[in-house]
């Protein structure tokens, strides 16, 4: 996302979200940002994007098989919470 700043959850100086911990620590209760991913339209938007984000995550690619119906209710929540930029601009 060239040319554009975004909100999330700070991060550890090695780029892990700071509720890592050897697993989520926050699990059952995490935000939307983290319930909806990778299943975020910056990430769906190609096959490209997606192979993008799936060479930082290892988690992407491997595991359960979500159907489409389970991708589509988590891309309408994630609709719910966009995350804004810090000018105002839903990203």
């Amino acid at each position: 996302m060239e040319g554009n700043e975004l909100l999330s959850l700070k991060e550890k100086s090695n780029k892990d979200c700071i509720l890592w911990d050897n697993g989520c620590t926050v699990y059952g209760v995490r935000p939307v940002q983290c319930v909806t991913f990778p299943f975020w339209e910056s990430i769906l938007a190609s096959e490209e994007t997606w192979e993008i984000a799936a060479s930082g995550c290892p988690g992407i690619n491997s595991g359960i098989t979500h159907s489409k119906e389970a991708i589509m209710q988590k891309i309408k929540l994630r609709s719910k919470y966009p995350i804004i930029n810090k000018t105002g601009v839903e990203v």
